[in-house]
């Protein structure tokens, strides 16, 4: 989904790396097995990769956007199985995946119904017992002015119960922090 210059300089920058490496995509997991095969929606430029494929010894990023699927086969692909599609219909196989995260990239999907379908898509993809988990930001002043320009809907940390039950999650949990919230939930056994 679209994104303004400025919020693609961030987002390709050592120092997006470094803070998603050791800030956002650890408290995210915190506790969590991704099991053997792990799905990462939306990996744009790839800065949690490297994080990812310590705890995973399997790992696909399934990317919309085709330049960037690209760049991520050209630099990664040593790290990582990169698929070029949309995550609200994934062009994977059903119960592939142990695991399934997204960080960041929810508020890049269009529309809270298109959500919606990314969450069953996840679902869908996942082994029964498998976990879906990630975090996006706080729809804040400065969260949107970074997003001038974007495809920007953020997603209110107190609908993702209800949303994530209504996809067919369970052990559903949700938690808030000062710019982020992290998101986790389980497809039944």
């Amino acid at each position: 989904m679209g994104m303004n210059y400025f919020h693609q300089l961030l987002c390709r920058s050592s120092r997006w790396e470094r803070a998603s490496a050791t800030q956002i995509v650890p408290w995210a997991l915190k506790g969590l097995d991704l099991g053997d095969n792990a799905l990462e929606v939306g990996p744009g430029y790839g800065a949690n990769v490297a994080t990812l494929r310590t705890r995973v010894p399997a790992l696909t990023g399934l990317e919309i956007d085709p330049a960037l699927a690209a760049r991520l086969r050209t630099r990664k692909s040593d790290q990582l199985r990169v698929i070029e599609g949309d995550a609200t219909a994934m062009p994977l196989p059903d119960t592939e995946f142990s695991s399934v995260v997204s960080f960041t990239m929810l508020h890049h999907v269009p529309t809270p119904a298109l959500q919606d379908d990314l969450f069953a898509e996840a679902f869908r993809v996942l082994r029964p017992g498998g976990v879906f988990a990630g975090s996006d930001g706080l729809d804040r002043p400065t969260f949107r002015l970074i997003h001038l320009g974007d495809t920007c809907v953020p997603v209110p940390p107190a609908t993702m119960t209800a949303r994530l039950t209504r996809a067919g999650f369970t052990d559903v949990e949700v938690h808030s922090a000062a710019t982020y919230f992290r998101f986790r939930a389980r497809r039944p056994a």
